[in-house]
């Protein structure tokens, strides 16, 4: 099945058992891949009563129809679980090449469960997967185990492979995955899943060729494609010259940069650490995921050698929220995330909120704003679960409500808060409230519209009208997480160019229109799960700092995020009720009618210890068969 390889591979790591099954068409035709199928597989298969971090929760890494071909910005790959720093049903997508390596093994999704009886990792390639001791392998920062697996003198010279740090062996609900040491699976405590299941690292190493259905028609809108994305101001200048932090000044001039915690919204030093400072100072080159013309990451000269250097919402999250402005140190504390296997959003997020509490007298033996030193042990201390920064390791919300201070964490539904002040933006306010998984602006970023006029500009102040342009944006995310596909390509591109280059790589008639109801279907699906376990209206809201307290200077001055009216308008544009709740019609129009009896089950807390087993097994999910045997 051209664009879709038709094959799920499940993994037992309990047993180290692993089954082939064919992919439904209809979760494939609905659904697409990457967030779309992981959110229709956990859905399915993890109840909100399962323990985030017992043998039940399930990873499941996902391609789309795209990954793999000459699609722009194309080479990415999904990661789909229950949350164990928020509960939520989660995903977090990635770029590189490990996500082409997964699909060319002849994957759509691979479906981790179980724990093993010690550290392992995972080896898949076009014949299987091989469940294989790491014992060797724990301990390891998680650019060294990449390298010991995949480098030069590695068993898997030139595969691919994600792996955890120490922050995921130890359970904290910061950690993120690394992806051949460089990126990251991040946000939500992904790595904690990782690590719960003594699953040290997984190694990709497909070689079949992707094929698509109408190669004819598929490369003639790739041409036209292409030619968009290098016409672009944004993706042929923006991001490939200054990167992702090309956003910093901007935002920052414009009075929506949060600084040191939230309680200002303009950091006076943001300059030392923007992207026109990195290319001016430490920049080597451009880097690119697989087969991506935009290059937007950094290769930069650091202290140890070449790296990657930090995005924008790292410089953000160990830069200004935390008050440090030296390139150098938010250099070297992104470097240190990237090792110990850290989000740097949420890590950002949690010192900063420390930081906060030491200066209230809360924390003692904490850091002040704008010290370096001290947020790199606090960092330190978070991923061992070791001295002052072994409370960070639950998160800030956990942090601060140990404190009573519940409200000095900048978090929604528990997941730290981005690089946006939403009271200079309104309607990025109510992205953040609304969104499945939390502090997030990849569920839909009105940058877009707010900021950079795209399509058109809208005033960022206001709050009425802005309802049905961020659901458009989210059905757009969630169709472009599907697919799987970079956001960025979204500058240039539209849902009609996603649809013509999807039905050519499958087969499958799209209109422009089928994206937009895949993306809904996929919304709607994952907040029936944040239904399930009792999540409503309440859950849709910001930290108390963003509601009553104005902005003190700046463009900004005076505002606060006016949310509660435009949540009334997102709920009656969304065919909501006014608690949240999908209507039947709505569900029956797409296709879930038979999923909204879950929303009246009982209410589930927080994650914690236990949890019950795992449901029945879902569409596309069959038991496991015999395992092949693993290696040393």
């Amino acid at each position: 099945m051209p664009g879709w390889m038709g094959r799920v591979l499940r993994v037992d790591l309990g047993s180290g058992r692993t089954a082939y099954e064919p992919l439904d068409p209809r979760l494939a035709r609905d659904y697409l891949g990457g967030r779309g199928l992981g959110a229709r597989i956990v859905f399915d298969r993890v109840p909100p009563t399962q323990d985030p971090l017992g043998p039940g929760n399930l990873l499941v890494f996902a391609v789309g129809p795209l990954t793999g071909t000459r699609a722009p910005a194309s080479g990415r790959f999904s990661l789909s679980t229950r949350s164990p720093l928020t509960g939520a049903i989660h995903d977090s997508n990635a770029g590189g090449t490990f996500g082409v390596r997964l699909k060319r093994c002849g994957l759509d999704a691979l479906v981790v469960e179980g724990r093993a009886p010690h550290p392992v990792y995972l080896y898949v390639d076009g014949s299987g997967a091989e469940v294989r001791d790491a014992r060797r392998l724990w301990g390891l920062d998680a650019p060294a185990a990449t390298d010991a697996l995949c480098g030069p003198g590695g068993p898997h010279r030139g595969a691919a492979a994600l792996s955890i740090g120490p922050a995921g062996e130890n359970l904290v609900r910061l950690a993120a995955i690394m992806v051949e040491g460089r990126r990251a699976l991040a946000r939500g405590g992904v790595g904690a899943v990782m690590g719960s299941k003594n699953l040290k690292a997984v190694v990709a190493a497909g070689l079949a060729p992707v094929e698509v259905a109408d190669r004819e028609a598929f490369d003639f809108v790739v041409y036209e494609a292409l030619k968009l994305v290098r016409a672009n101001p944004v993706t042929s200048r923006a991001l490939p010259q200054f990167g992702t932090a090309v956003l910093v000044n901007l935002l920052n001039e414009l009075g929506a940069y949060p600084t040191r915690n939230f309680l200002q919204s303009q950091f006076p030093q943001a300059g030392l650490a923007s992207g026109e400072a990195v290319a001016s100072t430490v920049l080597l080159r451009r880097a690119a995921c697989h087969g991506c013309p935009i290059a937007c990451a950094r290769v930069i000269r650091g202290p140890e050698g070449e790296e990657e250097g930090p995005e924008y919402e790292s410089i953000w999250a160990l830069g200004a929220n935390c008050g440090v402005s030296a390139l150098g140190d938010i250099v070297a504390a992104n470097r240190l995330c990237n090792r110990l296997g850290l989000d740097t959003i949420s890590a950002g997020g949690t010192v900063a909120c420390a930081m906060e509490l030491y200066e209230a007298g809360a924390f003692s033996d904490g850091a002040r704003f704008g010290d370096a030193e001290g947020q790199r042990r606090l960092l330190l201390g978070a991923a061992r679960r070791d001295g002052p920064g072994a409370e960070l390791a639950e998160g800030s919300l956990a942090l601060a409500a140990s404190r009573g201070a519940a409200e000095l964490a900048m978090q929604v539904k528990g997941l730290e808060l981005p690089a946006y002040d939403p009271r200079g933006m309104q309607g990025q306010g109510l992205a953040f409230a609304t969104s499945n998984r939390g502090g997030c602006h990849l569920r839909a970023n009105m940058l877009t519209c707010e900021v950079l006029g795209l399509p058109k500009m809208v005033d960022r102040f206001a709050r009425s009208g802005k309802a049905g342009l961020l659901i458009v944006i989210q059905h757009s995310s969630a169709a472009m997480d599907s697919l799987v596909v970079c956001k960025f390509a979204g500058f240039a591109l539209s849902d009609e160019h996603w649809a013509r280059m999807l039905s050519a790589a499958t087969g499958v008639d799209y209109a422009t229109q089928d994206l937009q109801l895949v993306g809904e279907r996929v919304y709607n699906l994952e907040r029936l799960y944040n239904l399930r376990q009792g999540w409503g209206r309440e859950r849709d809201t910001l930290p108390r700092r963003l509601l009553e307290t104005p902005v003190q200077g700046g463009p900004a001055a005076g505002r606060v995020v006016e949310l509660q009216p435009m949540l009334d308008e997102y709920y009656r544009f969304r065919g909501w009720d006014r608690e949240g709740r999908p209507s039947p019609a709505k569900l029956k129009a797409l296709g879930l009618e038979t999923d909204g009896a879950a929303t009246a089950g009982g209410a589930a807390g927080p994650p914690g210890p236990g949890g019950a087993a795992p449901g029945p097994a879902g569409p596309g999910v069959a038991p496991a068969g015999p395992a092949r045997k693993g290696g040393a």
